[in-house]
């Protein structure tokens, strides 16, 4: 991409000391790998809302429905606060063309799912949603979104991150002018990533996009962006890779020799077996792209969804 993405994220994942003790959380992957291809858009709910650093602790408590943040030692209910600045705040991000964000998990404000929930008697469970994660992510339903402590499993790093390179070239799309024209080009180019993610899925956006005539520009693209990232936060897994590798494979029933598919079909078993990642499978068939001039394979964003350098094929 031309540009970076910009991708909302907790400020203490970043160094800023603002957490209670006044420490931080600083996540190195972030700032020191995948801070070279994005812009962070930092946020901090408890400081931006005016809370000093450091300060007592907040917790979560009461039921599912009817979540109040308080401060543990005095009790001080300040949900309203939290609610308020909240939803004023998820406005002025929507001006910042944001293709992610990352949440501080287990934050009573910006914990996404599974925060400390304590019921009358004190006794904590994990049903707790932060009250700045879950605004913002009602606010924006489609944006992908992720914890830091999530972000350790290489599946699911993966996913998300492959989730905001194609949120950006999305929104890239939508600042260009969405036209029939462009959503064939982009929906042709993503075929084999989306289907790496949901062959359903794809399937619905196929049909979708052969009754784009039908739909005004707004309602077809709203359309698509639901489904798209409905597709992209499904997790592809071996069988789905093993599926999308073997299409591309018969794009060359032609072109290789005997000796060729046999070495491309003896990687993608090794990859099935656990025995070498996908990008050893996907390296091979690059390789035979470019030897063979394949021109729709090529274009095919599945080869290259993200910069080469994060790596993260290596690891899935």
């Amino acid at each position: 991409m031309e540009s970076k993405i910009r991708l909302g994220v907790s400020s203490c994942l970043l160094g800023e000391p603002v957490r209670f003790d006044g420490g931080h959380k600083h996540d190195r992957y972030l700032t020191g790998t995948l801070g070279r291809y994005v812009e962070f858009v930092p946020v901090c709910p408890e400081v931006e809302l005016g809370l000093p650093t450091p300060r007592e602790t907040l917790r979560l408590v009461g039921s599912s429905e009817d979540q109040r943040l308080v401060f543990s030692k005095s009790g001080e209910d300040i949900t309203d606060r939290m609610t308020a600045w909240s939803d004023m705040r998820v406005r002025q991000l929507e001006q910042e063309n944001l293709s992610g964000f990352i949440f501080k998990s287990r934050s009573p404000s910006s914990g996404m799912a599974r925060v400390k929930l304590y019921d009358q008697n004190g006794s904590p469970n994990p049903r707790g949603v932060g009250v700045f994660a879950r605004i913002f992510m009602e606010h924006f339903p489609t944006l992908p979104v992720e914890e830091d402590g999530r972000l350790h499993d290489p599946r699911l790093r993966e996913c998300f991150i492959e989730a905001i390179f194609v949120f950006g070239r999305w929104r890239k799309l939508l600042e260009e002018g969405l036209t029939i024209g462009r959503l064939v080009d982009f929906h042709t180019r993503h075929k084999l990533l989306i289907l790496s993610h949901s062959v359903e899925t794809y399937r619905e956006m196929g049909r979708l996009v052969a009754a784009a005539k039908t739909l005004s520009l707004k309602d077809l693209g709203e359309r698509y962006q639901t489904l798209l990232m409905k597709a992209m936060r499904l997790k592809s897994t071996p069988a789905k890779n093993i599926n999308v590798l073997m299409h591309a494979l018969g794009y060359f029933k032609k072109e290789l020799t005997a000796d060729e598919k046999q070495e491309v079909l003896e990687q993608i078993e090794n990859y099935r077996q656990g025995h070498f990642p996908l990008i050893v499978a996907v390296t091979l068939l690059n390789h035979f792209i470019r030897k063979y001039d394949k021109s729709y394979l090529r274009d095919q964003f599945y080869f290259a969804p993200h910069p080469l350098e994060l790596q993260l094929r290596n690891h899935v």
